[in-house]
Parts: C-alpha cells; sequence; structure tokens
C-alpha cells in the first residue's frame, strides 16, 4: 500500500477532532461567538468569532461600517465584563450605540498619546481578563508585536480586534482570521484572507442595514455629550 494511503487511514482511524487536515475547517474545543450574520458563520471554523485571538479587519478606510459588522457581539457584553476601545479614530457616537442595544455602561474608550501607548493599553486590557472584547486601531505594528499581541490574547481567552489599513494585508501575522472589508450600497463584502482551515476566494456580502444601526461616525458634540460611556486619557 503507498504511504500516503497508509497515512491516510490513519488519521482516519483516528477519534474525531485529534487531527486536523488543510482540506478540511479547523474546528476548536470551545464555539466561537456568533457574527450575528449567518452567511459570515458559515465561513468561519467555530461558527462564528475566534475566542482568544487577533481579529484583523482590514480596510482602505474607516468609517464603512466595520463597527456595524461587530454589533450582534457588542450587544451581548455581559454586565461585569468591559469593551476596550483603543485609540479610535473616531470618538464613538454613543446615541447610536444606545440605539443600537449596546451597554454604553460597558465601554471604555482609551485615548493614548502615541501608537507604543496604545500597544500597551492593549495588552493591559488583554491581560486583566476583565473584557468581553478588546477593539484596537494602531497607526503600525510588526510581526514581534502581532506575536506578543496574539499571546496575550490566547492567555486570557479575550478576541481582539485590530483594525488595520489596506496595506496591512500583505503583512504576515499570527492572527486567526483576517477579513478584508468593501463598502457597498446596502453594507459590506468580506473577503476572508485568512482562517484556520482551507483558503476561499468567495466574497460574503453582508446587509447591514437590515441588522444594524449607525455607529460608526464622530460625536459631534464631543466629550460631555458621550459621557454614558467610561473615557480614559
Amino acid at each position: 500500500m503507498p504511504a500516503a494511503n497508509i497515512v491516510s487511514t490513519l488519521i482516519e482511524a483516528m477519534p474525531p477532532g485529534l487531527v486536523w487536515t488543510g482540506r478540511r475547517m479547523a474546528a476548536s474545543s470551545a464555539s466561537g461567538w456568533s457574527t450575528g450574520f449567518a452567511a459570515l458563520d458559515a465561513e468561519l471554523p467555530d461558527r462564528g468569532w475566534p475566542r482568544g485571538t487577533i481579529i484583523e479587519l482590514i480596510a482602505a478606510r474607516p468609517g464603512i461600517g466595520e463597527l456595524g459588522l461587530l454589533q450582534p457581539m457588542l450587544r451581548q457584553t455581559p454586565r461585569k465584563r468591559w469593551v476596550s476601545w483603543i485609540s479610535p479614530p473616531m470618538l464613538p457616537y454613543a446615541p447610536a450605540l444606545a440605539e443600537a442595544g449596546i451597554p454604553l455602561s460597558r465601554m471604555m474608550v482609551v485615548d493614548t498619546r502615541d501608537n507604543a501607548a496604545s500597544l500597551w493599553a492593549c495588552r493591559q486590557a488583554l491581560g486583566s481578563r476583565a473584557c468581553h472584547t478588546v477593539l484596537a486601531w494602531l497607526s503600525r505594528i510588526d510581526t514581534s508585536g502581532l506575536r506578543r499581541l496574539q499571546l496575550a490574547a490566547e492567555t486570557s481567552g479575550t478576541p481582539l480586534f485590530l483594525f488595520r489599513p489596506e496595506h496591512a494585508a500583505v503583512q504576515a501575522s499570527p492572527a486567526a482570521l483576517r477579513l478584508q472589508l468593501e463598502a457597498n450600497p446596502d453594507g459590506l463584502r468580506v473577503r476572508i484572507l485568512k482562517r484556520r482551515g482551507p483558503p476561499t476566494a468567495d466574497v460574503v456580502h453582508l446587509n447591514l442595514n437590515a441588522h444594524t444601526h449607525a455607529v460608526d461616525r464622530a460625536d459631534p458634540a464631543g466629550p460631555a455629550a458621550s459621557g454614558h460611556y467610561t473615557r480614559c486619557v
């Protein structure tokens, strides 16, 4: 019997889940959090956002609907957990967040002086084990920095959503999931650049208008009008 057939036979004889092969979708012992979009869940190994890892959301510019993609998860923030927003490019618009059903009292916006401080804040938020999730916008980060954040996410079991510019798509990354986002008239086109499983060239079309509220905008009145969430400087 050819060696390849022997290996295949041995793998098939092993208990399910003990060995993962590249042609099949990977699965972990812990199920993911549903994205709230069935078409996207169907393309993800854990049928949702993976836990304890970096998830990269790559787009040409901020404000194309990327926060709408996360609204279903943010609505499920537990009462004793936080969502840390690290250096968002615009001040989150509190009235829209509240209208979307997102608990403002569990939102913590962290303004930092520079990129190094943003990285430090990310590690602290992950290491605290007090966060439901961490959202971070970094102007730049190298592979070494990504590995440190990945380790922190794995250790704490907390997902870290990194919002990254378009050119980051060609950078190597330890992230378990990398999505490239493009705006379309009713929502987003999502291309999966990396997942734990076989590659796919399919594009997932998401209708955000049917499920989300507009939260990708700045608060026109500034901090005083958005004091319902915690803001740290």
